[in-house]
């Protein structure tokens, strides 16, 4: 089992930036795709981003696409969402998952392990 520990979440004003990092416990890091899911209060867990083992090959959500870049640092077993022009709808616990595949995948259920998440909330 991979163990996932998100950091970077915080308290921001509509239209700033959160960068927001998850590190791996697993040296075959690489191995794995990643990805970026959120949940809101009352709401179910969304995919946000993924992104493919070697960072070559990038997904998102069309809520987050042009604002929200995902990246990842196979030497650190570090993958990263960077959030820019961020809004209220924004406001979620963010949770990064590791699939035990190379290819990318929106769908939760093609994720295997997940982090304990990290609260990111925007204020109007």
């Amino acid at each position: 089992q991979v163990q996932l520990v998100e950091s970077g979440g915080g308290l921001v004003q509509a239209g700033g930036s959160l960068r927001l990092s998850c590190v791996a416990s697993e040296r075959t890091f690489s191995s794995y795709a990643m990805g970026w899911f959120r949940q809101a209060p009352g709401k179910e867990r969304e995919f946000v981003a993924t992104i493919s083992r070697s960072g070559g090959s990038r997904y998102y959500a069309d809520s987050v696409k042009g604002r929200f870049t995902v990246s990842r640092d196979n030497a650190k077993n570090t993958v990263n969402l960077q959030m820019n022009s961020l809004k209220p709808e924004d406001t979620a616990v963010y949770y990064c998952a590791a699939r035990r595949l190379s290819t990318m995948a929106s769908s939760r259920d093609e994720y295997n392990d997940w982090g304990q998440g990290t609260q990111v909330t925007v204020s109007t």
